[in-house]
C-alpha cells in the first residue's frame, strides 16, 4: 500500500510479498480507470506511450530506475490472439524505446516470461480465488542470474498474478524484482 517515503506497509511486513516493491503511477480511479480500459479492451494504442512516460518519471524520481531488464506481463498465447496485443507489452515497449536522458537504461525482455496456462480473468474472480487462478500460470526462459528486474503492467489489484510472476523470475536468477504498474487499487 501506498506510503509517503517509500517504505515497507504493514501488510508486506507481516506477509512479504515474492516481489520487492510496486511503484504505480495513479490510483486506479476516475478518469485513470477510463484509460486503462481504452488501452487494454479498445486498442487505444495511442496511449501506451502516455503511460510509459508517465511511469518513466516515476522511475526516474525513485530508486526503482536501478533496473537490468524489463519484462512486461505477459498474456497467455489465447488471450494475446483474442486482443491482438498485450497492454503490459505496449508500454513496457515505449518505457525502454527513446535516446538521451529520457531512455530507461534497462533492456526490453519481451518474451522472457511467458503464461503457460490460461487463466480465468482475474476482474472476474473473488479477491480470496485469484491467487490459486494464476498458481503455476507462469515460465521463464531467460537465466536472469543476479538481474534486477521490473514488471510492468497496467492494473494492481490484489498482487496475485504479479507475485506469481515474480516467484517464477526469482527463481530464474533474479536478484529483485520490482512492479511497476500504471494504476493501483487500494480498497
Amino acid at each position: 500500500m501506498p506510503s509517503t517515503l517509500g517504505e515497507k506497509c504493514g501488510s508486506c511486513l507481516r506477509h512479504p510479498p515474492p516481489f520487492d516493491t510496486t511503484v504505480a503511477v495513479w490510483r486506479y480511479s476516475y478518469p485513470v480507470d477510463r484509460l486503462v480500459q481504452a488501452l487494454k479492451f479498445h486498442g487505444r494504442l495511442a496511449l501506451a506511450p502516455f503511460f510509459a512516460g508517465a511511469l518513466r518519471s516515476v522511475a526516474q524520481r525513485t530508486l526503482a530506475q536501478c533496473v537490468d531488464i524489463v519484462i512486461p506481463v505477459p498474456l497467455h498465447p489465447e488471450r494475446l490472439a483474442e486482443r491482438g496485443f498485450n497492454q503490459a507489452a505496449e508500454v513496457a515497449r515505449h518505457l525502454t524505446a527513446g535516446t538521451g536522458a529520457e531512455r530507461l537504461r534497462a533492456r526490453l525482455e519481451s518474451r522472457a516470461a511467458s503464461r503457460v496456462r490460461r487463466t480465468l480473468t482475474q476482474a472476474d474472480l473473488p479477491l480470496a480465488a485469484r491467487s490459486r487462478n494464476v498458481l503455476g500460470s507462469f515460465a521463464c526462459t531467460l537465466n536472469l542470474g543476479g538481474a534486477r528486474v521490473a514488471v510492468v503492467d497496467d492494473v494492481m489489484t490484489t498482487g496475485a498474478t504479479l507475485g506469481e510472476l515474480a516467484k517464477v523470475l526469482k527463481r530464474a536468477g533474479a536478484a529483485r524484482v520490482e512492479n511497476w504498474v500504471v494504476a493501483r487499487t487500494f480498497d
